[in-house]
């Protein structure tokens, strides 16, 4: 390291799987001890996600069944701690989660450029193993993430990005936007096309919303009726309310694609409403996990299903240019005091906003 740094900072630590009270904020966590390739970054803003609340909860466990918001505030009962992350694998607690991470390099390991102390970066979310195909690391599940006042990541998941944005319009970008991008890219969404994207005003429909746009297809949002202006004014040409029916709103074989980010009992309905050869992308699953498939709609209509976790690198290197470029607009809901991490997952949970929560250590 460069430079000296207090030996404890702030922050909250995540001590076991449950309820908020698992959320603890501290001023005595360990600084970061820096490897060779790493920096040191002093995080300006971290923005919340199903992420965090799903990690906290164990939802990611094969042992949970039901959509998120039943166990959101409380955890489960019946969970199975062994496979309770996105890897699959126990998490050692305790742990920083923030995966949206926007802030300054402070202090480098020894292999990494001097001069990239000062640079303004915004961390990957899902850091990609360069040696593994399909295998990666999530910022705040895998490793500790932003939820402090430093966080230290690999060099190469560290983006230098010129923008006149703030840092909490920053960070609603990392987790949200790459992962829209993500399931554009695999679903290789193209100009004219009709796109269906479910969960449509949360921080990845909302993205998504963007992102189809910028390439020149068309967006079909399912939302709530108190949101549609405000997704209409991002470009969404039709909106459908959230629990109304799509086969009888939009007719059998009327989208190209589908962005889905609940699944949930509706499911059958978006397989139905694509177009034969249609493609079906899925990076969510908060309406719950278990779904019902009928194979025979898969095969007869030569649809193609693609999941989104892994992010190749190209994926987050476009997102960096489409931010400098001024392509995308930041959706900064509410800021919160990092401290206050609790009420902004209360709120986060009731659904009544568009964009993105973000918390300011």
């Amino acid at each position: 390291m460069t430079q000296t740094f207090p030996s404890t900072m702030f922050g909250v630590q995540l001590m076991g799987h449950g309820g908020l009270d698992k959320l603890v904020y501290k001023h005595d966590i360990p600084t970061p001890q820096l490897g060779d390739d790493d920096v040191l970054v002093k995080v300006g803003a971290a923005g919340v996600n199903n992420t965090d609340i799903n990690t906290r909860i164990g939802w990611y466990s094969k042992s949970v069944t039901s959509g998120t918001d039943t166990g959101a505030s409380d955890g489960f009962n019946d969970l199975n701690e062994d496979d309770a992350s996105w890897a699959g694998e126990p998490i050692p607690f305790p742990r920083i989660q923030g995966a949206d991470v926007a802030g300054v390099i402070v202090a480098a390991g020894k292999n990494v450029d001097a001069n990239r102390i000062g640079e303004r970066v915004l961390l990957c979310a899902m850091q990609p193993d360069p040696d593994t195909p399909y295998q990666c690391a999530t910022q705040g599940s895998e490793t500790d993430g932003g939820f402090a006042e430093f966080t230290k990541v690999n060099s190469r998941n560290a983006f230098a990005i010129n923008t006149s944005l703030s840092d909490a319009e920053l960070a609603s970008f990392p987790c949200a936007y790459s992962t829209a991008e993500n399931l554009l890219d695999r679903a290789n969404v193209q100009a004219g096309e009709v796109v269906l994207v479910t969960g449509a005003s949360g921080g990845v429909g909302s993205a998504a919303v963007q992102l189809i746009k910028r390439r020149g297809a068309k967006v079909i949002a399912i939302c709530g009726k108190e949101k549609e202006a405000r997704l209409q004014a991002l470009g969404v040409d039709t909106t459908v309310p959230r629990g109304q029916s799509l086969v009888s709103t939009l007719g059998e074989m009327s989208v190209d694609v589908v962005i889905d980010l609940v699944a949930g009992p509706q499911f059958p309905e978006l397989l139905a409403v694509l177009k034969r050869g249609g493609r079906y992308a899925v990076s969510g699953a908060i309406g719950g996990p278990i779904v019902e498939l009928d194979v025979r709609t898969l095969y007869l209509k030569d649809l193609s299903f693609f999941g989104g976790t892994y992010q190749a690198p190209h994926v987050f290197k476009n997102l960096v240019k489409y931010i400098e470029n001024g392509e995308l607009t930041p959706l900064v809901a509410k800021t919160y005091p990092l401290e206050d991490i609790q009420q902004a997952q209360t709120d986060f949970l009731a659904k009544g906003f568009v964009g993105k929560l973000v918390l300011i250590p």
